[in-house]
């Protein structure tokens, strides 16, 4: 599948559904493993830059904070916060963050196990599974957590807040709350 450059603020080129390559992250620890998952399995997204800025002696000093989702769409999934002067750097600081924070989601066939409401700051976001064949039924930031872990049929819904970034994060503490029942497992 071609990657598709897409612009935002008009001058950041990002590309999206790229897949991560660790070859080329320069990270503190020099044993970075992701726990058996190879490098072209991982998926990762973008879901929100933000321009930042300081103010220093010298002037305002500018900064971009970048909110990545990374997982393998076999039921792991990790969301990473990164920030550096230019996109690339933040999307790498981000990723490899993402990337070393991954959680494993139970999954119950294509779907979640049960439903579960969380309520994280001002987010609210509700999950449901779904029959097979519905799809993901969800919005933006949810969609894309959802979609990096592998769960094919779930119904969700964003009742609080519309920040993307309070989203996501709510979203990934309702899935470290799913919990497999010993029915399922059998």
């Amino acid at each position: 599948m071609p990657e598709k450059e897409v612009w935002n603020f008009n001058f950041l080129p990002l590309k999206e559904g790229c897949v991560i390559s660790m070859n080329n992250m320069n990270t503190k620890n020099s044993n970075f493993n992701l726990s058996n998952i190879q490098e072209s399995e991982l998926f990762e997204k973008v879901v929100q830059v933000n321009r930042v800025s300081k103010k220093t002696a010298g002037g305002d000093k500018r900064s971009l904070s970048v909110i990545v989702v990374v997982g393998d769409r076999k039921g792991r999934v990790g969301v990473g916060l990164g920030k550096a002067s230019d996109v690339q750097s933040s999307v790498k600081k981000a990723a490899a963050y993402a990337g070393k924070h991954m959680i494993l989601v139970p999954l119950n066939g294509r779907t979640i196990p049960h439903q579960v409401f969380i309520k994280l700051g001002a987010a609210k976001v509700l999950l449901k599974p779904a029959p097979p064949g519905t799809g993901v039924i969800a919005g933006g930031a949810v969609r894309t957590v959802v979609e990096a872990a592998g769960i094919h049929d779930v119904v969700s819904k964003i009742l609080g807040t519309k920040n993307q970034a309070s989203n996501v994060y709510a979203t990934l503490e309702a899935l470290k709350k799913l919990k497999v029942s010993k029915r399922q497992e059998t």
